[in-house]
Formats: structure tokens, sequence, C-alpha cells
């Protein structure tokens, strides 16, 4: 069985705008930046891949978060973050993002990201929805256990 390269992992891919603030005094894109790239694209993905509607549906609040740097983004590089789903749980998924430089594909950070379904009337995770299971099933091509 051949296994899927890298590249075809990721089937959501946003351009991330840098703006001058985002660079730090060594100048290079800021590592707290990367995390408001991420969130940014998180959010977009949800939508894309489940529906407008989705935040009106659910909440998803983020549990454990780990980022890589590999190496520096510069003002004016061109980043696009890269959103995979790697896992889906009872409750709970992990997210897999990259920022990778959009003329190179040099992966510059790569993030893990565990979120879970949450009921903030009752203050306790919730169990995903079936419908939004299969939705991202059916666009990340793959079953998810």
């Amino acid at each position: 069985m051949q296994e899927k390269s890298e590249e075809t992992l990721f089937h959501h891919e946003l351009p991330a705008q840098l703006r001058w603030s985002d660079v730090d005094q060594f100048g290079h894109v800021n590592n707290n930046v990367y995390f408001s790239l991420y969130d940014m694209c998180k959010t977009r993905y949800f939508i894309d891949v489940a529906g407008e509607d989705i935040f009106q549906r659910i909440t998803i609040v983020v549990a454990n978060i780990n980022a890589n740097f590999i190496a520096p983004i510069y003002y004016p590089d061109e980043i696009v973050i890269q959103t995979t789903m790697e896992r889906i749980g009872r409750k709970s998924f992990t997210l897999l993002q990259r920022a990778i430089n959009a003329r190179t594909r040099e992966v510059k950070c790569e993030c893990r990201t565990i979120m879970v379904c949450y009921d903030r009337e009752q203050g306790c995770t919730i169990l995903m929805p079936d419908d939004v299971r299969q939705k991202i099933a059916e666009f990340e091509g793959r079953e998810f256990g």
C-alpha cells in the first residue's frame, strides 16, 4: 500500500496576509502571530467544511495546542496556512496545520490542536454531531474511527 505524500494530506489551504506589525525586533514574524493565523484558518476550515452555521450549532474550544517553529517567516513572505483533520474521537478531535511559504512550499511551522465540542449551558463536553463528522470525512476523503 502506497502512503500519501505530505502534500496530499492537506485539502484546505488559505493565504495568510502578514502585516508589518507582525514582525518582531529580530525581523521575523513573532511566534504569537502564528496562533492568530492558525485560529483564523481553523474557523474558515469549519465554515468551509461543515457550513456557515457551524458555530451557531456547536461550540468548539481548544483543549491543547502545540507548535513546532521550523524556520522563520520574514515580512513580506507570502504564506499559506494548510489545515487537515488528523483524528476525530467521540468528543474531541485533532487538527494539524502548517504555515508554508506559498512560493517555495517550505514548511515554516507546524501546529497540532486538540479541540472539543462543548455545551456552554451545561458546562461540559458533548459528542461531535454525526453530520459534522460525516462532512469532515467526506471533505478529507477518509473515514475516522
